[in-house]
């Protein structure tokens, strides 16, 4: 069987932190070939990673030569190339299917000196998404944030009165970036911190997709509050939306778009199960948008560019990152499976006027999914 090189660093590779559930800043190589599980990472790290994954054998740079390569006057990132190499020498590896994050210099080192470097991403997508038991347990610390903090942006906004048109709270005005703080506040406080583009939006900007928002809140128009806080002991994340309408009444047709989201949204939930299709959750979703007279992608023409409507997809998988497989649009092919976590995105929109958009995230399980998001979907806070 071919074996199996990924070469990167914890952080910023989802692909390595699902093998190692671990934050290691630095890059290091990790092997799969005949059952076993190899790393070469230091000794700096190697406690850590005994702990986490028992079963993965550690071998330190310089039980495979770091001194001499030092000793050539190699820089520390030409040294990890050759370890990767040697590495893969010491096991008799010929053939490595490696994921597409893997760095040139690495594969380009491994085909000169004969090792055949296979790119797989589906393998490593196909891995990922099936979450592990410490994963499903991060995403649900994270959407228990995302909830959280929900709950402190629905607070600010009932409480909050209209002054010329705009909101007002506590004899300040309420602005998106006010609203975003306090939000971000409560998730870090949970241990589920939220990057600072979490959108808080009204308008045009809350039609142009991910445009975070700011400046004062309007009154009594819809306010899009999408946000996707991290767990940080597991890195994996979460991702909801809600839409408000404060101090004031929504409009007719406001009121009508939140009901085409909800009912999107209800129909995907009774119907996301593993052996359904991302592509098929969306047509589900686009059946009731088209009925109601609102554009998606399945009516636009070829080649438009649609900015009005349904005119996103259904939504995606969220795990240890943010947007990662399945699709849920035009190319979910995939059938889901159990394991999957999916956020669900159902949202419809003017430009220039403003929209509603609704997201719950879903775990996939045998016999159908559970909802992780609790959270009410009135449009009034």
């Amino acid at each position: 069987m071919d074996a199996v090189l990924i070469h990167a660093d914890t952080i910023r590779s989802a692909t390595l932190r699902h093998e190692i559930p671990l934050a290691i800043l630095d890059p290091f190589t990790y092997l799969e070939m005949d059952g076993r599980r190899v790393v070469v990472v230091s000794v700096l790290e190697a406690d850590r990673v005994a702990e986490v994954a028992p079963d993965v054998e550690i071998i330190d740079p310089y039980a495979l030569g770091m001194d001499q390569l030092i000793a050539q006057g190699m820089r520390w990132d030409q040294a990890e190339v050759e370890l990767a190499l040697i590495a893969c020498q010491k096991f008799g590896i010929s053939r490595v299917v490696v994921p597409g994050e893997t760095p040139v210099v690495i594969a380009d080192r491994l085909r000169v000196e004969g090792i055949e470097v296979v790119i797989d991403e589906p393998e490593f997508i196909r891995r990922r998404r099936v979450k592990n038991e410490l994963e499903i347990d991060g995403v649900r610390r994270a959407q228990a944030a995302a909830n959280g903090a929900m709950g402190v942006a629905a607070e600010m906004l009932r409480r909050a009165t209209a002054a010329d048109g705009v909101l007002a709270l506590d004899g300040e005005p309420l602005t998106s970036e006010r609203l975003r703080d306090a939000m971000r506040e409560h998730a870090a406080s949970m241990g589920a911190p939220m990057p600072g583009d979490v959108i808080v939006a009204a308008e045009g900007a809350a039609a142009s997709g991910h445009d975070p928002g700011s400046g004062p809140l309007p009154a009594g128009k819809p306010i899009v509050i999408d946000i996707w806080p991290e767990d940080e002991a597991s890195a994996c994340w979460a991702d909801m939306t809600r839409t408000f309408v404060a101090a004031g009444e929504a409009a007719e047709d406001v009121v009508a778009m939140h009901g085409l989201c909800l009912e999107a949204l209800d129909a995907v939930k009774a119907t996301a199960r593993p052996g359904i299709t991302g592509r098929e959750l969306f047509d589900i979703a686009c059946e009731i948008f088209e009925a109601a007279g609102h554009p998606t992608q399945r009516t636009k023409a070829e080649g438009e560019t649609l900015n009005e409507g349904f005119y996103h997809s259904l939504g995606h998988g969220v795990g240890l990152e943010v947007h990662e497989y399945p699709a849920l649009g035009r190319t979910g092919n995939e059938p889901l499976v159990p394991g999957d976590v999916i956020a669900v995105e159902p949202g419809t929109y003017r430009q220039d006027y403003g929209g509603v958009r609704l997201e719950d995230l879903l775990l996939i399980t045998q016999d159908g999914c559970e909802v992780l998001t609790s959270f009410p979907y009135d449009l009034r806070p």
